[in-house]
């Protein structure tokens, strides 16, 4: 995209400037989501219940790895949104070679320490002796491609901050595509188990990074790669860092949560409550996605109109972004409440893992209306560099207020001789409901300050 075409960010209605950006990043992270979702679901009825278990305990450890990546990424794509509306087209360039840079670094340092310490680390995060071998099997392969996955997704950002959400969609739905079609043949044709599951998905992420590279060295793109540009700056880093500190805590944090959850869950209900988790949560993965693509669409608009003190269209692209969060959350809540058992199917055949799943399913699910708020709100001082807030909203709530529940809950459930696994259960939606109240509080005060 020309730089002049970028101004359409501070002139055009907030409204099509948001289905612009929005859709595509909304279509791109429900694809994106539907990696988990699809190798989940033929893992468990190609491998088993105990696999799916195996894939569940894998998963923060996963989101660890991803979160380093998000710690470039989204801190570099906001940066560049800012300098974008400020006309500094130089520095602009600086950071997206500098996400490269960095992800390589980060990306190769991640795989070495999760590759040494791998089965200490499953065993901490609630793998038992039944499901450490598929956990260890998936991950293998997902650490020897950490590095492609963090390039992937930092270029990824990069393209919807230059104004190429549609790009953006179609490098992850190719992702998405192609892993769908590797899956069926690695599970079962080639009897790969969960090995084959994560090979296909990083031979579809090499795919799209293929796409992301031919975009990056046009150098017709307002930036591009080209020479003179491949060192990191030590302002543009520790700023992009600065910036993408807040999703990284809130990323590590959430592992964190996991982490704490699934050894609580194998303490009170084993196994199979682990799985009964996993696949509630990689349901509810998909609809937080389509919160994510909002906010991606969310993120260049605000940056640039804060870049440029137009603060008037900011709020209003903030607004009409949480109403569409908490439509989108408001299915995910009557979905849950009617019928949880259509989506555990998805991923089960086990009668047994089905029966013990939907009534956990209905709790954790009972207060997701109000939960796509305080993600926009979190997601909307991250766009504006106000780091410091979005850390705190989030890490209040997974720190201070999940942790503490899910520790305690089950002993004051046991107390007062109810079942301990409902207090880790309850936990999730009782912390939503404070994490929603939490950010409109913090949101009001600011709000008074850009109206003035």
């Amino acid at each position: 995209m020309s730089a002049p075409k970028i101004t359409e960010l501070g002139t055009q209605s907030i409204r099509s400037l948001l289905m612009k950006y929005a859709l595509p990043g909304i279509i791109a992270m429900t694809a994106s989501s539907l990696y988990n979702m699809v190798d989940s679901i033929f893992i468990g009825h190609g491998v088993g219940a105990m696999a799916l278990s195996g894939l569940t305990v894998a998963k923060p450890f996963m989101d660890i790895c991803a979160a380093f990546g998000t710690l470039v990424g989204v801190g570099a794509s906001s940066l560049v949104a800012i300098k974008l509306g400020e006309k500094d087209y130089r520095s602009a360039n600086d950071v997206l070679a500098n996400v490269v840079l960095l992800n390589v670094l980060l990306g190769a340092l991640v795989m070495a320490v999760g590759l040494y310490w791998l089965d200490p680390i499953l065993y901490a995060f609630g793998a038992s002796d039944v499901t450490i071998a598929y956990a260890r099997e998936y991950m293998e392969i997902i650490l020897w491609g950490n590095i492609l996955t963090h390039i992937y997704y930092g270029l990824n950002s990069m393209l919807r901050s230059i104004g190429h959400p549609k790009i953006a969609m179609y490098a992850t739905i190719l992702a998405v595509v192609v892993n769908i079609i590797l899956d069926p043949i690695f599970i079962f044709v080639l009897d790969m188990g969960v090995r084959g599951a994560a090979l296909a998905t990083m031979i579809s992420q090499l795919v799209s990074v293929i796409i992301e590279l031919i975009v990056f060295l046009n150098p017709k793109e307002v930036i591009y790669f080209h020479r003179g540009i491949w060192r990191l700056k030590r302002n543009i880093t520790m700023r992009a860092l600065g910036i993408g500190t807040a999703p990284f805590l809130m990323h590590m944090a959430s592992c964190f949560v996991v982490i704490v959850l699934n050894n609580q869950l194998k303490r009170y209900g084993g196994d199979m409550a682990i799985a009964t988790f996993g696949m509630t949560n990689r349901f509810m993965f998909f609809f937080a996605m389509i919160i994510m693509g909002l906010n991606q669409g969310m993120q260049p608009i605000v940056g640039y109109n804060y870049g440029a003190k137009l603060f008037d269209r900011m709020v209003r692209a903030l607004k009409l972004t949480a109403m569409c969060a908490t439509c989108v959350m408001g299915v995910l809540w009557l979905f849950g409440l009617v019928w949880p058992e259509g989506f555990i199917r998805l991923f089960t055949h086990d009668e047994v893992l089905i029966a013990q799943s939907i009534a956990p399913a209905r709790v954790m699910l009972c207060t997701m209306v109000m939960v796509g708020f305080p993600m926009v709100v979190g997601n909307f001082y991250t766009s504006i560099g106000m780091s410091g807030k979005a850390i705190f909203l989030s890490l209040t709530r997974q720190v201070l207020l999940l942790i503490p529940c899910i520790l305690c809950l089950p002993l004051l459930f046991q107390q007062l001789n109810i079942t301990p696994i409902w207090g880790v259960w309850w936990s999730l939606p009782i912390c939503d409901a404070m994490a929603a109240v939490l950010a409109t509080i913090v949101l009001n005060r600011d709000m008074r300050i850009f109206r003035q």
